[in-house]
């Protein structure tokens, strides 16, 4: 299971603002391993059967979901809650 704990947006116009979203950090909380993937291999290994998701100060946690805007663009956003501080745009930007 990953832990998603930030995420990198390319500038410019996009479809919404997940599909602005190029990479989102991550950390595997079963072996603390840290990586980034790009928006399409996060979407990817959620099809796949992979979990991730995106928690607040307060232990909330939202799950990732995949999605297709009208345009044909693959993404990934959290399953809409009533907690708005888990939100995946609400993460950190990644450096680096």
């Amino acid at each position: 299971m990953l832990e998603i704990t930030c995420i990198k947006k390319d500038s410019g116009n996009h479809e919404n603002p997940h599909t602005a979203i190029s990479e989102l950090g991550w950390v595997n909380v079963n072996t603390n391993q840290r990586g980034k993937s790009a928006r399409i291999e996060m979407y990817n290994f959620v099809v796949q059967g992979g979990r991730a998701y995106v928690s607040d100060a307060y232990g909330n946690k939202a799950y990732l979901i995949t999605a297709i805007s009208p345009l044909g663009t693959k993404y990934v956003k959290t399953v809409p809650d009533s907690t708005q501080t888990d939100n995946l745009l609400k993460l950190p930007k990644c450096w680096g």
